[in-house]
């Protein structure tokens, strides 16, 4: 056991929140007999998303019952105007401008995988964090906090699975580590309120669609994990509370507002030895890309019309927002891309910038979250043209101790079938509650935001 003081007394009974990505209610049913059962013997609501409706922004509504227009998490990413940079998935829980439904509170808190899992003010922490070696290889690893939990989780669980986390190897291996050193990680540090995500069903739903006979199989792999989580919690007398961030809208192809952009002029490139890339500082606009939304960042206001007038005619685009109407959607932050552009259904935003093949950057066909300037889902796919080949070449040159590029990725945007970050066009397709306790009913959560309520209730 980890001991981790606690500040005051415990609630009568603990809590677990269950992240499972990408579930709806129309889900849950034969497919998921342990989700089902703890349904039938609770609560089940669609939810509204927090919007965009993304991994973090989701998460961190749930977690402080504020929009981002409060909390400050207006995507995966965005760009950091004091660094003139666009980074995503950062990790730090100080970007949060909002406080965490368990600060001021005597809870114990485990947070496993859920976002902003460092520095963070939970008690105790695990994330996903690779290594990366001088050399300029990658190695599985993972962050963990008090120390001594790293350690027990490797020894019971092994080397957290990386490379079923994210990439066209992403499959439901890495949530099945999750879900069983979620278990460990519990017991050893006994927590109030316990956060776990399960990530798997949003691969295949992205690769193939919402529909289609991968969903089945999908569905049953994540009930399985989820019930893991589940009989480990009632055996220890805990609340469940299973919760998802979306639903997965089918797409068909995507939108390019980058280009666009550049082809207007207001957007501007460096070359080096790599290619091109985004020049951020001295572009007039350019769009950091997240799902069905992109954050548009306008450098003069002079340019606002111009660039609003270019995306407003690309087909596949919904709606353009400006200065003064982020507010609708909650983003209203500086954060935020003085425009905000939104897909209709069907389509997707892709982040590529460079209009001739042959000037992309080197990581163009890579599993690179960090350099690309915006959410790639094409990172789910070998490229059908050679991608497994060149993967294997490229670790054969690793195990040869050569350096090496790992580029089995495809660049085809009419691979991806589905996609996320607006609202739901039926609530039964969109995010999901479900309660082990009937008591939560009286408290009608209809949205992201009402989950922090929901928390305090149980562990009251």
């Amino acid at each position: 056991m980890v001991h981790l003081p606690h500040t005051g007394p415990r609630p009568v009974r603990p809590l677990v929140v269950l992240d499972c990505v990408g579930l709806t209610p129309a889900h849950i049913g034969t497919d998921t007999p342990n989700l089902a059962r703890l349904a039938a013997g609770g609560f089940l609501t669609p939810l509204a998303p927090a919007l965009p409706a993304v991994t973090t922004t989701g998460q961190v509504t749930m977690l402080t019952g504020v929009d981002p227009s409060v909390h400050g998490i207006v995507g995966n990413g965005w760009y950091f105007r004091e660094l003139n940079e666009i980074l995503l998935w950062r990790q730090s829980e100080a970007l949060v401008q909002a406080p965490h439904v368990w600060e001021g509170q005597p809870w114990k808190v485990l947070k496993h995988f859920w976002w902003y899992a460092m520095n963070t003010s939970a008690h105790a922490t695990v994330t996903p964090r690779p290594a990366y070696h001088h050399d300029g290889a990658k190695s599985p690893d993972f962050y963990a906090y008090p120390p001594q939990i790293k350690a027990l989780l490797q020894e019971k669980h092994g080397t957290f699975p990386l490379f079923n986390f994210w990439g066209p190897t992403a499959n439901a291996k890495s949530t099945r580590w999750i879900a069983e050193s979620f278990c460990t990680a519990w017991d050893a540090v006994m927590p109030d309120l316990g956060l776990c995500y399960l990530p798997h069903l949003d691969y295949d739903l992205q690769r193939f669609g919402p529909e289609g006979p991968h969903l089945a199989p999908n569905l049953r792999e994540l009930d399985a994990c989820a019930g893991v989580v589940i009989d480990h919690a009632l055996a220890r007398n805990a609340q469940i509370l299973v919760v998802s961030e979306y639903g997965i809208a089918p797409v068909s192809d995507a939108v390019f507002p980058n280009r666009a952009l550049r082809e207007a002029g207001l957007l501007e490139v460096t070359t080096n030895v790599t290619g091109e890339l985004l020049d951020t500082g001295v572009s007039r606009a350019f769009a950091v890309c997240d799902h069905q939304v992109a954050h548009v960042y306008v450098r003069n206001r002079s340019d606002l019309e111009a660039a609003r007038r270019c995306l407003e005619r690309l087909a596949g685009v919904e709606r353009v927002l400006g200065l003064g109407e982020h507010g609708e959607l909650g983003l209203d932050h500086a954060r935020s891309g003085e425009l905000l552009v939104l897909a209709e259904q069907g389509f997707w935003f892709a982040f590529d910038y460079w209009l001739e093949d042959a000037c992309k950057p080197d990581f163009a066909h890579s599993v690179e979250i960090h350099k690309k300037p915006g959410y790639d889902p094409r990172e789910l796919f070998f490229d059908p043209r050679g991608g497994k080949l060149r993967a294997a070449k490229a670790l054969l040159r690793k195990k040869l101790g050569l350096r090496y590029v790992l580029d089995p990725c495809s660049l085809d945007p009419k691979l991806v079938r589905g996609s996320h970050g607006l609202a739901a066009a039926r609530p039964e397709d969109g995010a999901v509650l479900l309660s082990s306790e009937r008591s939560v009913e009286a408290l009608n959560p209809k949205h992201h935001r009402d989950v922090a309520a929901v928390i305090r209730h149980c562990l009251r």
